[in-house]
């Protein structure tokens, strides 16, 4: 997934199509100058459905896609033919994709699993034909139904990634290198914060040819809650994780009071994320030695924890069977 490509966010303007109209038309034949009516039924508009589409990773494909508007239903016909119904727009989004109505933030749906569909906005009923309408008091009606209008909207679709770990960490915290390390990945890594300006997906292999999916999530830093730093833009990313691992450097002034910042700024935006497994890695643990990595253990919060070196690998086989443990 290039970073460059990677779009969780686009707002787009949806039509569903109108019904079409009921036919107000009666039965004429040779030696039937005076049928009664037949005007059939007018077709329904178009849905706007959302599709759940599992190769899809992004939502670039809609990025410069304003407009998404259904077909019209056809106009009911003679001998009380059903007119056509409206094409519908089908919107095809990755898994995890929540759709929300951008005028009252209501939430519509969300999308999980692959081909999935949602209606998203309901398409214009077709009107009812003459033939409907016609009784012991008025056998000839001259009038039908109108179609039904569609109906407009603004809708926001927002990716959350569907991952089994989430990286929680300060900018800088060693997560895109964990993750290159451990997967396949190749996320952008340098010596400053904020190197990770979008999420990094990794398939890590277990033993046995298993699997699981980490997430790389953008630094978060104190404040995020309230849109600081990168904001609030990532932080919905960790909401679908099964497992936060937290990360902080061994290098850290206090470890303790590090991942508390981390804690509250995910409590101050869900608090049921407080919910979720936790583990703690202890990163750059290369640069301590024994003596000092028995004094850090007595400061840690009670949590499981693991002491890690991405350059140098330590660490890295139990903590890939402590994530495993709590997956499963």
């Amino acid at each position: 997934m290039g970073n460059s490509n990677f779009v969780d966010y686009v707002k787009i303007n949806c039509r569903s199509g109108s019904g079409g109209n009921g036919s107000a038309h009666f039965r004429r034949e040779k030696y039937i100058p005076k049928g009664g009516p037949d005007g059939g039924d007018g077709g329904r508009g178009g849905h706007v459905i959302l599709k759940g589409n599992a190769q899809l990773w992004t939502l670039l494909h809609l990025r410069y896609t304003k407009h998404i508007k259904a077909g019209n239903g056809g106009n009911g016909g003679a001998q009380t033919s059903t007119g056509a119904n409206g094409k519908d727009a089908v919107i095809e989004v990755p898994l995890g994709t929540v759709a929300k109505n951008s005028a009252t933030g209501e939430f519509i749906c969300e999308i999980t699993e692959d081909n999935e569909t949602h209606i998203i906005l309901k398409a214009g009923r077709g009107g009812l034909g003459n033939d409907h309408f016609k009784s012991p008091t008025n056998q000839t009606p001259k009038y039908a139904q109108p179609g039904e209008a569609g109906k407009e909207e603004w809708i926001i679709l927002e990716l959350k990634l569907l991952a089994d770990v989430g990286l929680v960490g300060f900018p800088n915290a060693g997560k895109s290198t964990l993750l290159s390390v451990i997967s396949a990945a190749k996320p952008e890594i340098a010596d400053y914060p904020f190197t990770t300006l979008r999420p990094n997906l990794g398939i890590v292999a277990y033993r046995d040819d298993y699997s699981f999916v980490v997430a790389d999530i953008p630094g978060i830093i104190e404040g995020a809650h309230d849109g600081k730093g990168l904001g609030l833009r990532f932080l919905r990313h960790i909401e679908r994780n099964s497992v936060l691992l937290f990360m902080v450097p061994a290098d850290s002034k206090n470890i303790r009071e590090e991942y508390s910042i981390l804690l509250n700024e995910l409590k101050q935006y869900n608090p049921e994320l407080l919910d979720k497994s936790r583990l703690l890695a202890i990163t750059k643990s290369d640069l301590l030695d024994e003596e000092l990595t028995d004094e850090i253990k007595k400061e840690l919060p009670d949590i499981p924890s693991v002491f890690i070196s991405s350059i140098t690998k330590k660490g890295l086989t139990r903590l890939k069977d402590m994530i495993w443990k709590e997956l499963n």
